[in-house]
């Protein structure tokens, strides 16, 4: 496999120069030991590229990727996801002035659409044991037929639980009403390359599309993909990340992402059968000791549902903890155990080992106490653009249940609203953040809501 960004840095190491270019640690092992690989970080350099405008390294890189994607384009990331999903947004913002998007869309679904005037059209999400579905082709349709300002589609596919969108069934309708269809597939990365699953891949469909390559191939953290298979989407998108992206983009990250991708074309395949052969004889062992799993997960994301054994899915998460085992998160019902095609199967029986001895113990059983179910969300009283622009104040979810909220509020993770600006906070969603041990859009732990004809408040 030819690695043109890796290579490229592996060369400059083996000169051992003498380094009068930032980063500051200059590979100095003793005075920065912490990285036995920080001479592989650099900058841009005579031989290196430059993401912004690349015609070395990184255009070959970038070109290959492309190909083994299935894309026109595809655009190396070193911010996340976030920084593609702004791009995305910005180069649709003038199709309509509306985006239909996911109930349970990211953060930054949300906060692109704050930051760039857009409105979103939020979809609905029917619910499937206590989780958040994605919306159904029929209920985009409805949704363009009943709102012509909607100029694209934004469709979170998978999600975190492995939920996916029947994409096909959404082109088409994108299509009978001349509309893009956009996809966060951060979390589906991989599936491109996934013999029995590929169909599932956001590529298939979309004319742009976020891949988080960090989340699911042997990839750094941060490093992800924007594509493009609509040519007519490449200028805005371009003039979108050259907004978004950072100007210090890391070399390590970047080639990561060249290599994870051309890992997978070469490796995936019979990894990824390994792993799924062992995660369905472990599911048929659970169900025999009477513990479920959640049933709509179409990737490698595994969740145990804890709290239909009557167990604290907190202190079972503490307790696998201790055991050495560490799942992604508790959400209230569920321990979500997030693998990749390079987890071994070693892994998923110790995986295995774990829940079942913590599923046995006495000391856990009744703890479960059922979370309200989803959506959490009250009605909707203002828009969200217009929400953002009024005055607010600051109020404890408790003491703010009723009142309309002035922004997004939410848990992390997964890192989508249980309340959306122009929305009221009901009970059950101030409950979930009063009672959640990392939020986000509170304040010193308190929810912006609108002060309409009281005090003088803070001002957007």
């Amino acid at each position: 496999m030819k690695l043109h960004i890796y290579e490229a840095l592996a060369a400059y190491k083996k000169k051992n120069p003498a380094r009068f270019h930032m980063p500051g640690h200059k590979a100095n092992r003793r005075g920065f030991p912490l990285l036995r690989d920080a001479a592989l970080d650099i900058t841009e350099l005579s031989f290196s590229d430059s993401l912004e405008s690349p015609n070395g390294v990184i255009a070959s890189a970038q070109e290959d990727i492309a190909e083994l994607l299935g894309a026109k384009r595809s655009y190396i990331l070193t911010d996340g996801a976030t920084a593609g999903i702004f791009a995305m947004l910005y180069a649709v913002r003038r199709s309509g002035g509306k985006v239909a998007i996911t109930r349970s869309s990211h953060k930054s679904v949300y906060n692109a659409c704050a930051l760039l005037g857009v409105e979103p059209y939020i979809l609905q999400s029917n619910e499937r044991d206590g989780v958040l579905l994605p919306p159904g082709a029929t209920d985009v349709e409805a949704a363009l037929a009943r709102d012509p300002k909607i100029g694209a589609v934004l469709l979170t596919t998978p999600d975190y639980y492995g939920n996916t969108a029947d994409l096909a069934a959404v082109r088409s309708v994108c299509n009978r009403y001349g509309k893009y269809l956009l996809a966060d597939g951060a979390h589906g990365a991989y599936l491109k390359f996934d013999p029995d699953r590929s169909g599932e891949y956001a590529g298939n469909f979309a004319d742009m599309w976020v891949d988080g390559s960090h989340k699911t191939m042997p990839t750094l953290t941060q490093g992800a993909l924007l594509n493009i298979a609509e040519e007519a989407l490449v200028p805005a998108a371009e003039e979108g990340l050259d907004m978004f992206r950072t100007t210090s983009p890391s070399y390590p990250i970047m080639a990561s992402v060249e290599y994870g991708v051309k890992y997978y074309a070469e490796h995936a395949a019979e990894r990824i059968d390994a792993v799924r052969r062992e995660l369905a004889f472990m599911k048929a062992r659970l169900a025999k000791r009477g513990l479920q799993v959640y049933g709509g997960s179409k990737t490698l994301a595994v969740a145990v549902d804890f709290g239909a054994a009557g167990i604290s899915p907190a202190a079972a998460y503490a307790e696998l903890e201790r055991r050495r085992v560490v799942a992604e998160l508790s959400d209230g019902r569920y321990v979500l155990f997030y693998l990749s095609p390079l987890t071994t199967p070693g892994e998923i029986a110790r995986m295995e080992r774990a829940v079942r001895a913590v599923a046995r113990m006495r000391t856990l059983r009744g703890t479960y106490t059922a979370p309200a179910r989803l959506p959490l969300a009250g009605a909707r009283k203002f828009s969200y653009l217009a929400a953002w622009g009024m005055p607010y104040e600051l109020l404890s979810p408790r003491e703010a249940v009723g009142r309309v909220c002035a922004r997004n509020a939410g848990i992390s993770p997964p890192c989508y609203p249980v309340v959306v600006a122009g929305e009221q906070l009901t009970q059950e969603a101030a409950e979930a953040l009063a009672s959640a041990e990392h939020t986000f859009g509170l304040q010193g732990g308190k929810v912006a809501v609108l002060n309409i004809g009281g005090r003088a408040g803070h001002r957007a």
